[in-house]
């Protein structure tokens, strides 16, 4: 959840650095920031509550230099958002340490350590890595094998940065469960959660694994163990990440640079089923050399895993899944699947979607279903070498381009894409679909990215109705049959970005029991296309106006409606059929962006939230 960052520069001021990597890791938690920095004249450090750039300006009026530094952006876990739970954490003036993750043993561990005399100056779990290192350095003198030591009685997950003040030009790191990479340039060596910290510095990047420790110097890598205590073969990639992607360009917010990225995005996506067809051959093969076509053979049903945005993604193509494909999908919160007692299938096919491919629950939940005895699994990620596509037997990852703002959007629309695109394949493995039914998905597909465009274009219009939602408590979104996935992404948008309280509902529940919130305050959002069930939705509608609701209507020019006073109705460009649910996810992002304007919040950084959940 937290951002880490940390350099060794033989020749340029590690502050530089730091500080613009840690703006742009901010996504993964700005309640502090803190950097620890060896300077000529010993371990100095800075850390500020609130955004990254209170911490640089403080920086500069300190005039703080050095060539070796660690920093860390804060999404606050254990204790309140203070100064003194800022990271970077210190022991005995020696041990600096930054941390991502959480150590679930801390409180025993702050018993013993407060046991040998350790006085703690923070509530943080973080600072018993810090007191653990310093009592193992002290022993040996050795900092690596230390942070060796120390790690073996810590558990939880944990990505670290460690540095000595008697060791000006070394650094340590570890991780276990959560991101860390290495980033390898002339004289100067990275670290961080994220390479679009360090994408703008270096290119050459590494990539560490669960149970890595490795000792850095200004010279790249001098020691590195992995979880056996043997040296591993870590593969240094050129990042292909545009620091372009990283900045905002023309826009306000990176959440509008995002929303209007989606049609470039979807047809990235699209691309590789565009030119290669409807094939297992897309999902690549499993680290055993088995091509996908084996594992899809060897399935009878699916079970999807994910959080948030991901799991709506989920629910959405459950419907695909068992519309096309004629196989039997369940959907699963993964956070709420590792703690039940589960019936294994080994020839359950395991789906795992995550933006990130680093979301703690859903990797965690990935592993208790390898546990169980399921034998195949795929993930659908967006981020390349990230932890839950090596996790996987099988991969595809979206592209849709680094997502910077909290709230997902271009992501989630292009796992649908992917999602698609896998149920289309099965469709033609298992004899679902014929080749005419194959010939009209892919030209849907084709056309998709035109048809978000058209979407955009509705923005004015959409942007118009914010006024309607800024100053409401509440407010209801209705859908029916696969378009109630898109309601309740619709309502999460609202609740992440503007604060305000909203809920989804299927539109034919609403009048076993919602329907008693209805009223004046209440505007209500109906996504209703032109599609099997609109005449049901329709009925519904009536319900909420005969009770003086009011009706916010996202359709298509294809269905008859007629606004009123109480009903406002936009209409997207046609019906795009059984990919209607990616088309009627532009308007309720655009829905939330503007009333988050209209209301004043911080679009992208959203109080309490993050973009990368790396913690349970």
């Amino acid at each position: 959840m937290c951002g880490i960052v940390g350099a060794i520069r033989s020749q340029h001021n590690v502050v530089d650095f730091l500080t613009d990597g840690l703006k742009r890791l901010e996504y993964r938690g700005y309640d502090s920031s803190g950097i620890a920095v060896q300077t000529e004249n010993g371990l100095k450090r800075v850390r500020r509550v609130g955004r990254v750039a209170l911490m640089e300006q403080a920086c500069k009026e300190k005039g703080l230099t050095g060539h070796t530094g660690i920093g860390h952006t804060r999404w606050a876990t254990h204790g309140g958002v203070t100064e003194p739970n800022a990271h970077p954490h210190i022991s005995a003036g020696l041990i600096s340490v930054v941390h991502n993750g959480i150590i679930e043993n801390f409180e025993n561990e702050r018993t013993r350590l407060q046991a040998d005399g350790y006085i703690f100056e923070s509530q943080t779990d973080t600072e018993v890595i810090a007191h653990s290192v310093h009592q193992q350095y002290v022993k040996t003198g050795n900092l690596f094998a230390a942070v060796q030591t120390a790690c073996q009685t810590f558990h939880g997950a944990f990505a670290i940065a460690v540095i000595a003040n008697d060791r000006p030009n070394q650094m340590v790191v570890a991780r276990m469960g959560c991101p860390l990479l290495i980033g390898l340039g002339e004289g100067e060596t990275f670290i961080a959660s994220d390479v679009s910290a360090v994408v703008a510095f270096t290119r050459q990047i590494m990539y560490l694994e669960d149970g890595d420790v490795a000792l850095l110097s200004e010279n790249g890598i001098d020691n590195l163990l992995d979880k056996n205590g043997k040296t591993p073969k870590r593969d240094v990639k050129t990042s292909q990440v545009s620091l372009a992607s990283l900045e905002l360009g023309p826009y306000t917010h990176f959440m509008q640079k995002e929303i209007h990225e989606q049609p470039k995005a979807i047809a990235d996506t699209a691309e590789v089923f565009l030119n290669a067809g409807f094939i297992p051959e897309n999902f690549g093969e499993t680290p055993k050399g088995e091509p996908a076509l084996a594992v899809f053979n060897d399935i009878h049903s699916i079970k999807i895993l994910a959080c948030g945005t991901s799991y709506y993604a989920g629910l959405t193509a459950k419907y695909w899944f068992e519309g096309i494909a004629k196989i039997r999908c369940d959907v699963e919160i993964a956070s709420e699947y590792r703690y039940r007692k589960v019936i294994a299938d080994p020839n359950e096919l395991i789906i795992t979607i995550s933006q990130s491919g680093e979301t703690l629950d859903t990797l965690e939940a990935l592993k208790f279903a390898k546990s169980l005895g399921h034998k195949h699994s795929l993930s659908i990620c967006n981020v390349m070498e990230s932890a839950l596509p090596r996790e996987s037997e099988l991969v595809l990852y979206t592209r849709a381009g680094a997502e910077i703002g909290v709230a997902s959007t271009k992501a989630f629309t292009t796992q649908l894409v992917a999602l698609f695109g896998l149920a289309v394949t099965l469709g033609k493995l298992r004899g679902t679909i014929d080749r005419n039914s194959e010939t009209t998905y892919t030209e849907e597909l084709r056309q998709l990215a035109g048809s978000i465009q058209h979407a955009l274009n509705l923005e004015p219009q959409i942007a118009s109705w914010a006024s309607h939602f800024a100053n409401k408590p509440s407010s209801l979104f209705l859908g029916r049959g696969i378009h109630y996935p898109i309601a309740l992404e619709g309502a999460l948008k609202l609740k992440e970005i503007t604060y305000i309280h909203a809920e989804a509902y299927p539109a034919g529940e609403l009048k076993h029991g919602p329907l008693a919130l209805v009223d004046e305050n209440m505007p209500v959002v109906v996504i209703a296309p032109n599609d099997s069930l609109l005449d049901k939705v329709k009925a519904n509608m009536q319900e909420v106006e005969a009770r003086g609701g009011e009706l916010f209507v996202f359709t298509d020019l294809d269905s008859e409606y007629t606004a009123t006073d109480n009903i406002h109705v936009i209409r997207t460009p046609r019906h795009v059929g059984v990919l209607s649910p990616i088309l009627h996810t532009i308007p309720v992002q655009l829905l939330a962006y503007h009333v988050a304007l209209a209301k004043g919040t911080d679009v992208d950084k959203p109080r309490n939230l993050a973009k990368s959940v790396t913690v349970e």
